[in-house]
């Protein structure tokens, strides 16, 4: 079986203090989506950014909600 493997990246303002959600949503994605996902990258940024992408296209923005992010990646992913 093949599968695609998909490619998440979250920018995040480190001056906002975001590392400690940043760290649990890309965990949390590990654990439920991990087979499916190539790389998942963390891009430290400023200015109040939260956004997650799933291969290229915006899936959410500025929302530390994991349920809503991971609703939006399974979407994407499915």
């Amino acid at each position: 079986m093949t599968a695609t493997a998909h490619k998440v990246k979250i920018t995040y303002c480190a001056e906002c203090g975001y590392e400690p959600q940043t760290l649990d949503l890309a965990r949390s994605l590990m654990l439920e989506f991990g087979q499916r996902l190539g790389s998942i990258e963390l891009i430290p940024w400023e200015g109040g950014t939260f956004d997650v992408s799933v291969d290229g296209e915006l899936v959410h923005s500025m929302s530390r909600e994991h349920e809503a992010v991971k609703r939006a990646v399974r979407a994407r992913l499915s």
